[in-house]
């Protein structure tokens, strides 16, 4: 797998990791060098000003010719006890004005009268360097190579010169203070990746996380198994904050859809029922009106014994409950009756209450209604007979009851609870299909005819199971809203 392929839980810490460790090292390599150049003007400035004070007092000395005693101002600096940090020439040369050693404080080495561009390459560089520079017009001259650093100053007194001042350093006296000061920066460069490259980890997986949860949900989304992520989980609102947002409306969207579907779904197949249903009332009604005719007038003008005419009165009985399970299934628009009134609600309580009291269970009545409402009364009234009905029939012996009945932006609501067994998932799959499977007596034509009226009047009906009641809540709108 390729660096770029790893997860961002990995490569966000590995790319802050990486990029702390070059920034502590670029900072430190910039730090170093400034400290390099540093050392290098200190000794520089401090070399100089030493050869301006050897100059002037080894120039009477020169006149003189007491070379004796020229040696030993020039050899004096190098004889202090070694200090740390003293960054002392290794070696002082006196050149005459034909460039040769007139002094050395390692005459062994350096012999009298040696010209100097003849000893090493790099002094016949320095010399080129002075005699291109006219060093005698100025005080101090500086040069370096790979190993050392040369200072040159004139011997020069009122225009007459004597020769030139050369100290020699090796570039090793600066590596004490040098290698001090790569541990000291070494130290602070190790405690600020001890702090960051932990905080650095933390940080990535921080910032992974939310995209990692992000990646596994969308991987899901495609299988219809999704869920929202927390809002804690990236609780700011930049780029990925907006992302997590987008996302929450994904899942929102795709929730409502699925419902909305399952909802299209449910109300087809109930419409295709009814359809079905009110096709085989129709082609029964036909044959079954004549047979009822046919035994009616046998009735009135046959002539029967008691045995055939028990048997024809139990056959018509037979005849006469198809006929009303048929008449049940052929749900239609309604004639138009009045309006809804206040009186309406109580007729029904006082209808329902005998039921009630049977079971010995306690009905909540919450009606606030005060005035007509511009709904068809029938059909409301068939609605929450049908509803309470089946509440008292589902609730616990001694249980509760609830009728809640309310008016609201042109819209009647109207909610019945019972504390009844709560429905299994199958029942509230079918729960509005003729001769649905929740009815243990009777035909179960009474939520299909609930239903059914509901959507003739533009309504809608829903129930839900909450604190182990069963709730059933439908909506109306008034004709007037219906309408417009």
């Amino acid at each position: 797998m390729r660096l770029f392929d790893l997860s961002h839980r990995w490569k966000f810490p590995i790319w802050g990791s990486l990029l702390i460790v070059m920034s502590t090292l670029a900072v430190t390599g910039a730090f170093m060098f400034k400290v390099y150049d540093d050392l290098r003007h200190d000794l520089i400035n401090n070399s100089s000003s030493l050869g301006n004070t050897l100059v002037t007092n080894i120039f009477q000395p020169l006149i003189d010719d007491d070379i004796w005693q020229v040696f030993e101002i020039i050899s004096a600096p190098l004889a202090v006890t070694p200090i740390p940090d003293l960054m002392l020439p290794k070696n002082i040369l006196i050149l005459d004005n034909d460039l040769k050693v007139v002094v050395s404080t390692t005459p062994m080495l350096i012999p009298m009268g040696t010209r100097i561009d003849q000893l090493t390459p790099e002094y016949g560089i320095l010399i080129q360097r002075i005699l291109s520079s006219s060093v005698s017009m100025q005080k101090t001259y500086d040069m370096e190579d790979a190993q050392n650093i040369y200072i040159a100053a004139p011997i020069l007194s009122e225009g007459f010169s004597l020769g030139t001042l050369i100290l020699v350093h090796s570039k090793d006296v600066l590596t004490p203070r040098l290698y001090r000061t790569a541990v000291y920066g070494g130290m602070v460069g190790l405690l600020v990746l001890l702090i960051l490259l932990p905080v650095n980890w933390s940080w990535g997986k921080r910032m992974a996380r939310p995209l990692v949860l992000l990646t596994e949900r969308m991987k899901r989304l495609r299988t219809g198994d999704v869920d929202n992520l927390e809002t804690t989980v990236y609780p700011y609102h930049d780029e990925v904050g907006q992302l997590l947002e987008a996302y929450h409306k994904i899942v929102e969207e795709h929730s409502s859809n699925e419902a909305l579907e399952q909802q299209i779904i449910h109300s087809e197949r109930l419409a295709a029922v009814g359809r079905l249903a009110a096709g085989v009332a129709h082609e029964i009604n036909n044959p079954l009106g004549g047979m009822l005719t046919a035994i009616d007038t046998l009735k009135n003008y046959g002539e029967m014994d008691a045995r055939t005419a028990k048997t024809i009165d139990l056959i018509a009985r037979g005849l006469t409950q198809i006929k009303e399970t048929v008449g049940a299934l052929l749900v239609e628009a309604r004639v138009r009756s009045r309006h809804l009134e206040p009186q309406d609600f109580e007729d029904i309580r006082n209808l329902v209450l005998p039921q009630a009291r049977n079971k010995e269970l306690l009905l909540d009545w919450r009606s606030s209604l005060a005035r007509p409402l511009p709904l068809q009364a029938n059909q409301v009234r068939q609605v929450l007979i049908n509803l309470l009905l089946n509440a008292i029939h589902a609730a616990e012996q001694k249980g509760l009851v609830i009728c809640a009945i309310e008016e609201k932006d042109q819209v009647l609501r109207m909610r019945i609870e019972n504390d009844g067994a709560q429905l299994s998932p199958e029942q509230l799959l079918h729960l509005f299909e003729p001769f649905s499977p929740i009815s243990q007596t009777g035909h179960g034509l009474g939520l299909w005819i609930t239903y059914q009226i509901v959507q003739q009047l533009g309504g809608k009906i829903a129930v839900e199971q909450i604190d182990h009641r069963v709730i059933f809540t439908v909506t109306l709108p008034f004709e007037e809203a219906s309408a417009a």
